[in-house]
């Protein structure tokens, strides 16, 4: 089983370039975020013809998740977390996939930080991590991805020097995402790739694509019933260079 993630910022001004990677790579399972489409405006059809089943979660100007199969219609299980019923936002979507639980996660970037963004980040990252905590205690074979807006280490940035003050670098996010993974998940990328510098967005400003100065900021957990699966996983890091394409690049990893 292939899974991937994907950021596609904005859903139906990045169409093309979505459909001609999926044609491309054919993953079984996708995770979308930032489709920046509200529930009528996602392009269904487009998807369908492409050879996959969605369910959404979408929002208007902002955020928004989706979880594609092509096995068939992923069986919903909630489309918002736990712990805050006033938070409206579109950051979450959980569905059972061939089996798996597949969580599928826009954590809020924080900026500028402090501030009250970057506390609506570390509160959103707690609701994650205790929702996080139950599937884990479920034993059930889960896959948590999405655009977790954390440079985990100084590995995954180009200069850490530049990004201490930066929501998606400051102390207390890392160690909120490190507080995440010691309740047992597997850093997948890392897990692989565990000394080299692989990024996963790119800043459409200063050239950064073109000097590789780029962020590891979308990851896959993986919870110890599906780790030991683990048997491939990478960025289609050229799809970042197309014509119009997103500021993130697929990522994905393939289970056994």
């Amino acid at each position: 089983m292939k899974i991937a993630t994907y950021n596609v910022n904005g859903i139906n001004s990045r169409l093309p370039v979505l459909l001609r990677w999926l044609e491309q790579t054919r993953p079984d399972v996708v995770c979308m975020q930032e489709l920046k489409a509200p529930q009528e405006k996602i392009p269904e059809q487009a998807i369908a013809d492409a050879g996959y089943h969605a369910i959404w979660h979408g929002q208007k100007s902002w955020n928004g998740v989706s979880i594609l199969a092509r096995s068939g219609k992923p069986a919903e299980i909630c489309r918002a977390l736990p712990g805050d019923p006033e938070d409206e936002h579109s950051r979450y979507i959980e569905a059972d996939v061939d089996g798996i639980t597949v969580g599928c996660l826009y954590l809020p970037n924080g900026n500028p930080a402090p501030g009250p963004k970057f506390d609506y980040k570390l509160k959103w990252f707690e609701r994650f991590t205790t929702h996080a905590a139950s599937l884990m205690a479920s034993g059930k074979p889960v896959v948590l991805t999405g655009d977790y807006n954390v440079m985990p280490t100084e590995l995954d940035v180009y200069k850490p020097e530049s990004w201490v003050d930066d929501a998606l670098f400051r102390p207390e996010t890392r160690a909120a995402f490190q507080k995440l993974v010691a309740q047992g998940w597997t850093d997948a990328i890392r897990k692989l790739h565990p000394d080299e510098k692989i990024y996963t967005f790119w800043d459409y400003f200063r050239n950064a694509f073109g000097r590789n100065a780029g962020l590891r900021i979308d990851h896959f957990l993986l919870s110890p019933s599906v780790a030991p699966r683990l048997k491939a996983g990478g960025v289609d890091k050229d799809v970042r260079g197309w014509e119009k394409s997103s500021d993130h690049a697929p990522v994905w990893i393939e289970l056994r």
